[in-house]
Parts: structure tokens; sequence; C-alpha cells
């Protein structure tokens, strides 16, 4: 391929060159190579950071192709600076068979062969109904990089126990969807004060950490490691810091809308920012900001949960759960680092570094040989949230209208370039 020199980039603060052969990281370098027969690429002053990694996404395809296909959802993920998702298995058919995986991962190959990837999550449990194993080693062999129940966690505490083993014996790693179903039965947002005022049937926050705390004391039991999903409460945080100070193999994850907005965006009867776990109060949200400071948030994840307009256009009890984040959330997370919440450099572990090491993903740490995996990122860009700037199908997100600075203006997998706005 050649050498190939990205001028004008800043990495850790430094204005330089960085050097890319053969879809690998050479050096960076703050003075120009001599070398006339390199391509030169201008980085316009943008800051050089790894390609970022999301754990969790719903790309729809198969089966809910109206709210999203793997194509437009990979697409929509090279522009948020995602070069890797791991994708969830409530298609339709679910993910419980290689044929699904295989359907799947040749779709990425279709529409997107230089990049994102796909990886695909497979179903913990048929047809994800907590009753059968899935064939979980013809899962791991087609492809598929996890496990998970996702929005509908095992009930049976003995079928999960023995799933986290299966899977730990495949070197694979459960994601559980924390909730206990009896607790959150009909819930449609969090329970409170604004949920008794609205006439709303909330779900408490114990419904989570009730759930955490299960898998806190399976994972020190069984010694195997657990991946808590889409953590939102204060009381899940504690369990969690108390797990990781007794070495409890447990990881975290979080998501922006955590970490931005509480049950009081709601008080319209707002379906944008209808979720679950649903948003829940400002002292979870300063809660889960001090997590991402501590560590004892592991990962920054979208849940991107695209959805068809209509969908979204009705009563709120009646509309279907999830948020629109693909394009929004690195944008969004720059907003912590303004706030002096963290830097530049914790934002990259928690939505690159971290992720990759906790699922044996490929990532660019910039050191020779690393996957030359890549987002040039304009941290002054200004812009604004409106459906022809969002390249998912989906719509659906609290941020439409809002203003927002910094954005990925170049991506680049194996140092070939998968998009750009320059």
């Amino acid at each position: 391929m050649g050498l190939k020199i990205f001028k004008n980039v800043i990495l850790n603060q430094k204005t330089g060159f960085l050097l890319v052969e053969d879809g690998k990281i050479v050096d960076f370098r703050q003075e120009l190579p001599e070398d006339s027969s390199a391509q030169v690429y201008d980085g316009r002053e943008c800051h050089v950071l790894p390609s970022l990694i999301d754990v969790h996404v719903h790309l729809r395809e198969p089966g809910f192709e109206y709210k999203e296909t793997i194509k437009s959802g990979l697409a929509a993920a090279a522009a948020g600076g995602f070069g890797q998702v791991l994708a969830m298995a409530n298609t339709s058919p679910v993910n419980d068979s290689a044929s699904i995986t295989e359907f799947m991962l040749g779709k990425n190959m279709e529409s997107h062969p230089a990049g994102p990837f796909l990886y695909p999550v497979g179903a913990l449990t048929r047809n994800l109904q907590g009753a059968q194993l899935s064939p979980l080693a013809e899962l791991k062999e087609a492809g598929c990089r996890a496990f998970s129940n996702d929005g509908l966690p095992v009930k049976d505490n003995e079928l999960f126990r023995r799933a986290v083993e299966y899977a730990s014996d495949l070197g694979m790693i459960v994601i559980d969807h924390c909730e206990d179903t009896y607790l959150a039965a009909g819930g449609v947002m969090n329970e409170g004060k604004i949920s008794s005022y609205l006439g709303l049937k909330g779900i408490p926050s114990v419904a989570e950490s009730l759930q955490v705390a299960r898998d806190i004391l399976l994972a020190a039991y069984l010694d195997t490691p657990i991946h808590l999903a889409h953590i939102s409460c204060e009381e899940s945080l504690e369990l969690i810091a108390w797990a990781k100070e007794k070495s409890i193999p447990v990881t975290a994850e979080t998501c922006p809308h955590y970490l931005f907005w509480d049950e009081e965006i709601i008080q319209d009867y707002n379906t944008m920012a209808k979720v679950n776990p649903p948003l829940r109060k400002k002292k979870d949200v300063l809660a889960m900001r001090n997590a991402l400071k501590n560590g004892v948030i592991d990962i920054i994840a979208t849940d991107h949960a695209p959805h068809a307009d209509f969908e979204k256009e009705v009563p709120f009890a009646e509309a279907p759960n999830g948020i629109s984040g693909l394009d929004t959330a690195l944008s969004l997370c720059l907003k912590l680092i303004r706030r002096g919440v963290m830097e530049l450099d914790d934002l990259t572990w928690l939505m690159s570094l971290s992720p990759g090491r906790i699922f044996n993903l490929p990532v660019n740490t910039f050191q020779k040989g690393d996957p030359a995996d890549f987002i040039l990122l304009d941290m002054e860009y200004e812009w604004q949230v409106t459906p022809e700037e969002m390249l998912s199908m989906g719509k659906n997100t609290p941020c439409m209208g809002m203003e927002l600075m910094g954005r990925v203006m170049a991506h680049f997998m194996g140092g070939k370039e998968i998009f750009s706005r320059f």
C-alpha cells in the first residue's frame, strides 16, 4: 500500500505527522519524514484518536429493516467514530443459530468491507425466552464475540449460572441486562414523584440493583467474568464498587443518556427519552459521572436502539424503549471534558481501549504495528442535530435540535478512509 503521512494532526497534545504503512501504525513524529513517494493527507489540526468500540448496539437486521439496516447502522457508526460494534441478538429471527450470525457478518462484508466491523452477540437462550440455552459453541464458531439475553434477562438463576459457566469454558463473556422483571413489570419510566404525577407506572431502581447483586455474587462464586449492561442508578454503582474492591471479575458499562439526562426530561411525555433502564434521578446522573472518574464504570456504550418515527409518535406508555445514539455519542461525551469531568485520554479509554481489552478486540494505541484504525476529531466543530445530519435511519433522540461541539471529520480503518466530512 505504500507509506501514508497524515500531517497536522494532534496526538497526546502534540502536533505532528502520523505515519501509516500496510494498514499499520509506523510512527508519530514532529518533523516531516523524507519520503517523496508517500501519500500525504492534511489532518487540519484535528485530534487523532483510535477508532471507537461500541459494545452495545441494535442494528435491527434481520427482521426490522424498517428501523435500521446493517448498512445504515454501520454508516452511522463510521460517521460517529465507531470502527467496531457488538450487535445484539434481538433480531427476527433471533440470533440463536449459526445461520443468523453468518447472515449478519455477510451483510457487514457486503456493505462495509473495509469497516466498520460488526461482531454479533449471540442469544444466551433459545429465542431469548430464558428456558433453554442456545448452541453457544456453534454461535462462537460462526463468529459471535459474546452472549446476552439482551432486554429479556434470564430469571432462572440456575440456568443463568450454567450459561455463564459454559460461556467461560468457551472463552466468552456474558453481557447481562440487569433487571428483575417482576419488580419492573409494566413500568415505563423511573419510579418516583414524577411517575406518580404523570400517572405512569414506574420501574424502581432496585429492579436493576437487585439483579446487579445477583450477578456479582455469581461472578464471585464462579470466579468467572460477567459484564453488566447499561448501568443507570447509584445503588448499582455502589455494588459494583464493592465488587471491584473484592477483585470480583465484573465489568460495567453506562450510556451517554445516563450521563446527561434525568427523569425530568419526561415531564412532557417525551417519548424520545423513553429507554430501558429508564432515566433516573439527578443524583444518579452525578453518581454515574463520578463512576467514570473512579473506575467503577469500564465502558461508555451507546445502546443504539433506532426506531421508525411513527413508533415514537404514540402515547408514552405505548412507545418502544430506545434512543438512537451512534451519530451523537462522541459529540455528547465531549461535553464531559469541557465540564471538567474527565480528560480526552479518559474518554479514549472508556470508548475504545477498555472495551477492546474486555472483549478481546483489536485496538490502536498508536504504537508501531498497531492497526491503523483512527479518527480525526475537530473538537471545535459546531453542528446541530437534525434528521439530515444523522446517518442512522432512527432519528429518535433527545438530542434532536441540540447544538453540539466536536465532530468526527474523517475515519480510517486499516489506513483506508471509510468516512470523511472534509
